[in-house]
């Protein structure tokens, strides 16, 4: 089965990056990261390299 967070961390991080700057961004980036962090707990080693590679994306993002 695969991992849902994952999917809904991807769904939440693409949203986010495709928001521009607007009010709901900072409400969208804590959903994000929350998302992500619930996503690790039960991700294999490959989920947990995608987990990092949304997490650089958001970094990115915010600069």
């Amino acid at each position: 089965m695969a991992n849902q967070f994952l999917e809904q961390a991807r769904q939440a991080v693409n949203q986010l990056t495709n928001m521009g700057n607007n009010q709901g961004q900072e409400k969208q980036l804590e959903v994000a990261r929350n998302v992500i962090q619930s996503a690790y707990t039960n991700s294999t080693p490959e989920e947990k390299q995608e987990l990092q590679q949304l997490e650089q994306q958001i970094e990115n993002h915010l600069q």
